[in-house]
Formats: structure tokens, sequence, C-alpha cells
């Protein structure tokens, strides 16, 4: 059948959008469903305060009446004034293994941005940092979570072959949790008396929500010089806020201030999610939420989605007292492994924190980028 590319351009296609990446990964034991709410909540113009400096457009790929593929397109003219450049985004991109279908559904981004006047195409990457980003390139047989994209093996095949290369990486993480050593606690005396800094100690959600803008404002500073980051607006730390904040643990996330009572580090983790939201097809009703729960109370992995350290405290072991903390954390809770959020490759400040944990790195990612040849 003839192969057809449709623009999103109602709240009815954008539901067919978001459900191709459902039955193109129904039975895959390795990929995580995205909670259908929050892909709404991001993809909708009207939702998402990412807007106010991007602007974007949606497409699905069909044969017949069969979806095949997917992309969005979209253009942050803040990323792109920070970065000097004037590349379109391309992301939430899925196809089947058919050369046909991935060259149309990236020509359509390529040609939209060229109205726009971009020099080039880059992603999978997001609105922001907060966006799941990176192509998968290993890693194929490892679990995804929630924070991270799965992919097929054949996705960066076509890549090459389409002539996009290598922006950037990401590295994945996945550790044992072992006992805690004498030498964290020492640690962590040193670094509160000769720093002044401590770890928030609460137990209830609220208590944590007055630091939630201060968290968010400390992460522009820590990743303002991450590959393709975009500082968060106020508006968009509200967003993230009210979107992540109904879900957290207070003793899974931990966040070290000094004596202003700003933020100077902090670490976010959850219990591992991922199959969950494979038992509930990444929807809370009607049952989704007792699946979640489930994971939320009972778990033996932990997902490190955010850490973060203040540039003016690297190297001055403020991210040995939230891992203190949290380490504990995981030892009474029954967690015997972790895996981390993907970090960029050449982020040396970020994976040095590993170091002390026994691990691998099992999964890696990628950007890809390429210039659009200049009409003669």
């Amino acid at each position: 059948m003839e192969l057809e590319i449709k623009q999103v351009k109602n709240q009815r296609d954008l539901n067919r959008f978001i459900d191709v990446q459902f039955t193109l990964y129904r039975g895959n034991p390795y990929w995580c469903p995205p909670l259908r709410m929050d892909e709404i909540n991001t993809l909708r113009k009207d939702k998402n305060p990412a807007f106010a400096h991007c602007e974007a457009e949606y497409w699905i790929a069909y044969r017949g009446r069969k979806p095949v593929g997917r992309i969005a397109g979209f253009i942050s003219h803040k990323a792109n004034k920070r970065w000097g450049e004037n590349l379109v985004r391309f992301g939430w991109i899925d196809f089947i293994d058919d050369p046909e279908v991935s060259d149309k559904l990236i020509e359509t981004v390529s040609a939209w941005g060229k109205e726009k006047g971009m020099t080039g195409i880059h992603g999978p990457l997001g609105f922001s940092d907060m966006d799941n980003e990176g192509m998968l390139i290993e890693g194929f047989d490892q679990l995804a979570i929630l924070t991270s994209i799965y992919n097929y093996a054949y996705y960066p095949v076509h890549m090459e072959r389409m002539g996009f290369v290598k922006a950037a990486d990401w590295v994945q993480y996945e550790f044992e949790i072992p006992p805690i050593s004498d030498k964290f606690e020492k640690t962590k005396a040193l670094v509160e008396q000769r720093y002044n800094v401590h770890v928030v100690k609460t137990k209830k959600k609220k208590e944590l929500l007055p630091y939630a803008r201060k968290m968010f404002r400390m992460l522009n500073l820590a990743y303002d010089d991450l590959y393709g980051f975009v500082a968060l607006s106020d508006e968009q730390m509200d967003a993230y806020t009210k979107q992540y904040f109904g879900f957290i643990r207070p003793e899974f996330i931990s966040f070290v201030v000094n004596e202003e009572d700003d933020i100077v580090g902090f670490g976010i983790s959850l219990p591992n999610l991922t199959h969950a939201l494979q038992k509930s097809n990444g929807r809370l009703f009607p049952f989704g939420w007792f699946h979640l729960l489930r994971a939320m109370r009972k778990n033996e992995i932990i997902d490190m989605y955010l850490l973060g350290v203040h540039p003016n405290y690297h190297g001055k072991g403020v991210a040995a007292l939230f891992f203190y903390e949290l380490h504990k954390a995981y030892l009474d809770f029954g967690i015997k492994k972790a895996i981390s959020s993907p970090q960029l490759e050449d982020n040396s400040k970020a994976l040095s924190i590993w170091k002390n944990f026994p691990g691998k790195k099992n999964v890696l990612r990628r950007v890809w980028v390429k210039h659009f040849e200049l009409a003669r």
C-alpha cells in the first residue's frame, strides 16, 4: 500500500500519535511505556509551558489505515539562541523496519525545518532535558526506565543510512547496592563540617515542595553547559513539580543545602515502574494506579532520575552527602539494584559519582545530527 504522512491536527490525532508506540512495542519485555497523561500534557500546546519559546508539529505515517511510524518536529528558539545554531529537533520517533517509512518521516521534519529557516536537524531530543532524549544504540536487552528511550536495534541502522552522524552519546549504568562503608560516614561528617552544608530531613511530600523551585534553579546552573540544554522557566518548573512530585517517596529524595537554605546538591530516585507500566499499558485508570502503587511499596530496583551539584560545590564531596542518605534508604527498603539515568559520556563530573559503586555501563544512547545541503 502507498505510504501516507498525516499531520496531527486535533486531540483524536494526538491520541493516535501516542498509540503508535504501544502498537509497535506490544509484548516487548524491555520497553517502558510512558504514562499516557504525561505524554498528552507534554505534547499539547495548551498544556506545556515550553511552547512559550517552542513551536512543534507531529506526523503519523500510514499504510492504508495502519499506522507504521510517527515523528515530532520542533524548534526550540531558546536552545538555538543559547547554542548559536539553527537546528530543528526531532523526537518521539518510531517506525517499522522499512527505509521508506524512516526516510519519509525525517524528510517531513526536515522540510518543515527548512521552511522555518533551519540549517540542520538533530535528535531524538525533547522540549527540555526533562524529556526523554537519545536513541538507544547499545543495550537492547536491558530494561528501560521511565526517563529513557527504548527502541529496536534497526533504528540506528536507519539513521546511519540516512547520513546522520553522532552529535552526543549518553551512557547509563547498572550497579548493585553494597553495604555502607565507614568511608562514606567519615566523608559525610567531614563535608558537613568543612562546608557548613547538611541534608534536608523530611518524611512528607509537602515538606519537600518548598524546595522544588530551588532544585530546578540549581539544575539550570548545574546542567547549563550540557549538550542541547535549555534553562527551565518558572512556569516549566511548576509544571514539572506538579507532574512528578505526586509520585515521589520522600525517603528516596535527598537535598543538600547550605547555611542560606539554598540547594547545593540533590539526588532524586524512585522505585522502578517499568513492569507496573507494562501491566497498566501506561494508564492510571481503571487499575493502573494499583500496579504503580504496588511497585512503589515493594521493589528491588531503584531508578536514579536526577542528580546535580551546584557548580560552586564541585569537588567538595556534596554528592557523598545525598548519596549517603539515599544509600541508607535503599538498604532499608530492600533495594538490590540501581539503574542510573542517561548521562553524557563526557560529563566526567557526573560520571565520577559511580566510581564508588560496583557496577557496569550497560546502555548507550545517541543524539544524531545532519546538516542540510544548501541549494545551489
